[in-house]
């Protein structure tokens, strides 16, 4: 019998509300009862990530992301580059990646994914503004208004959880302004007026909405979902649509698909703001200008589910 998984579990303390050193408590005590290696660090820092994934890989331990997806993607760039194996334990606050590779909520069958699941390769996002290093994300690119609500997000603390998405999207809504979007795919280029586009690894993003209901982590291609403008009024009203995947039928959505996306927009009064799991990435450039440059990188991850 071959012996038990090592892992290094590196957790983000802040995440879900400071819900994270607390989750991995049960899981690690189960690992070791199962008689794995465990090492825990806590609040690594971002300058200390590389560091902290070498080592572990170099032991031969999977390296654990405690926390949202904001952890993930700050440590699947690194695992991926050292040619590790990277895990999950969900604990922040919207958890997208977690839900889209469907692992399990409580401490015992995470514990049990850890232990026996397979190792399954995905693909990840390689995102670019001009003059600007390469940052991977695992899920999605998103710039306009749902960039403003993962801002609001942010300050949203004295919100209950389950209330923070459907809060800041509502407020995002309320004040957007639609921006020009210039968007090329694979070449071939399109101008649209609109509210936001977001560039889709993962079909789920702000806790549970399926921007993307056909993307898949593992086709080597990227799910580009653009909201072209619409009234504030009805933009609310379709909201909930975007839970289920609906949204992709209304006759203001376009979906594309491709492999190198490159994206600009022209605010009304403002530079548009751009994200990638839940993190901020700053504004998109002006279509006058260089794009940013979304690639996608087929089977750059693997990681245990």
């Amino acid at each position: 019998m071959s012996s038990p998984r090592s892992f290094s579990f590196l957790v983000n303390p802040a995440s879900g509300g400071g819900a994270a050193p607390e989750a991995v408590v049960p899981v690690a005590r189960e690992l070791r009862s199962a008689g794995a290696s465990v090492e825990v660090t806590y609040s690594p820092g971002p300058k200390a990530i590389g560091s902290l994934v070498d080592a572990a890989v170099d032991r031969g331990d999977v390296v654990v992301s405690v926390g949202g997806d904001g952890m993930l993607s700050s440590l699947a760039g690194a695992v991926s580059l050292r040619g590790g194996t990277l895990g999950l334990l969900p604990a922040g606050r919207g958890n997208d990646f977690a839900r889209m590779l469907g692992l399990p909520g409580d401490a015992s069958a995470q514990a049990r994914v850890l232990l026996e699941g397979e190792v399954r390769a995905v693909d990840l996002l390689a995102f670019c503004a001009p003059d600007a290093a390469v940052r991977h994300i695992a899920g999605s690119v998103y710039s306009g208004v749902d960039a403003r609500a993962a801002e609001i997000v942010d300050r949203a603390r004295w919100v209950p959880r389950r209330a923070q998405y459907p809060y800041a999207a509502l407020r995002a809504l309320a004040t957007y302004q639609p921006a020009r979007f210039r968007v090329t795919v694979d070449g071939e280029t399109r101008e649209f007026p609109a509210a936001c586009v977001v560039v889709a690894n993962s079909g789920y993003y702000g806790n549970g909405m399926l921007i993307a209901p056909s993307a898949s982590l593992d086709d080597g291609l990227l799910d580009v979902v653009v909201i072209e403008a619409a009234g504030k009024l009805e933009l609310m009203r379709s909201l909930p649509k975007v839970y289920d995947g609906a949204h992709v039928s209304l006759p203001e959505v376009t979906v594309l698909t491709g492999r190198r996306v490159e994206v600009a927009a022209d605010g009304r009064r403002c530079a548009v703001p751009v994200g990638g799991d839940g993190e901020p990435l700053g504004s998109l450039p002006g279509i006058a200008g260089p794009a940013a440059v979304v690639e996608v990188l087929p089977g750059a991850l693997s990681v245990v589910c």
